[in-house]
């Protein structure tokens, strides 16, 4: 009786690890998009420059006390406005000057839900991103 020598095998399967692949694209594919829905905002940092001179200037969206909209832009005549108005002319000014900065100043005593409300028209007017204007010294 002759014994046939076993040889190590030189092959990986690779069906498994296509399988965990397959399996984690589509976990991403499905929690992307649910984690970039939402208010993009850019928080303004500490030790941030003044605007230069020659920067564009921004479209300033303001909340009062009592949760009142008001518009600022261009002439500097500030305007209050309601929800829909502010969307309308956010979306025609974001329209006209592409990549113009867009901020917004909320009274330190409104509701929180007011604020995210303004930033969330104005990211619905087309806004890349929003900034918080804040008063210097903390």
């Amino acid at each position: 009786m002759a014994r046939r020598k076993l040889r190590p095998m030189a092959e990986i399967n690779v069906v498994p690890y296509i399988d965990v692949m397959l399996v984690l694209l589509v976990i991403f594919m499905i929690t992307v998009p649910l984690l970039t829905q939402g208010v993009k905002v850019e928080l303004p940092r500490a030790d941030a420059e003044p605007v230069k001179d020659e920067a564009k200037r921004p479209l300033v969206v303001s909340v009062d006390r009592r949760g009142y909209f008001y518009i600022t832009y261009d002439d500097d005549r500030t305007r209050r406005v309601g929800a829909r108005e502010l969307r309308r002319e956010a979306e025609a000014i974001i329209a006209t000057n592409p990549g113009i900065p867009v901020l917004v100043k909320g009274d330190r005593s409104v509701n929180y839900g007011r604020v995210v409300r303004a930033m969330v028209l104005l990211q619905a007017a087309g806004a890349d991103s929003v900034g918080l204007l804040t008063e210097p010294g903390g």
